[in-house]
């Protein structure tokens, strides 16, 4: 059985790759003039997207603020395969700072401000 961190992360990244896919697909048609029968991928992608983020056992506030990190590094990585534009240091220094945000968010012993 994984641990719990990398079932975590490979939750997220899932997710982020349903987000990015739906959110491309609108892109394609409004952008670059693309079949609008691009739409129904795109929502079905964007509402798996949803699903996943239903999945988490901690609570939805905790959940959407580490996502976003993994999102940022996820975009990151979709910029470079599949708009075929090299990251820059700053790109994949940003990225590697909201993985920190990710990590310290979602794996830091739980204390909980009075």
């Amino acid at each position: 059985m994984l641990p719990f961190e990398i079932k975590t992360i490979a939750l997220f990244l899932l997710t982020a790759l349903a987000e990015i896919v739906g959110c491309y697909m609108v892109y394609l048609w409004l952008k670059q003039d693309k079949s609008i029968w691009l739409l129904l991928p795109g929502a079905i992608s964007l509402a798996i997207f949803a699903g996943l983020l239903t999945l988490h056992p901690a609570p939805a506030g905790r959940v959407y603020a580490a996502y976003g990190g993994i999102y940022i590094f996820s975009s990151i990585i979709w910029l470079w395969l599949v708009n075929g534009v090299k990251p820059t240091v700053w790109d994949l220094s940003g990225a590697g700072v909201a993985m920190l945000g990710m990590a310290i968010i979602m794996f830091a012993p739980e204390q909980r401000i009075a």
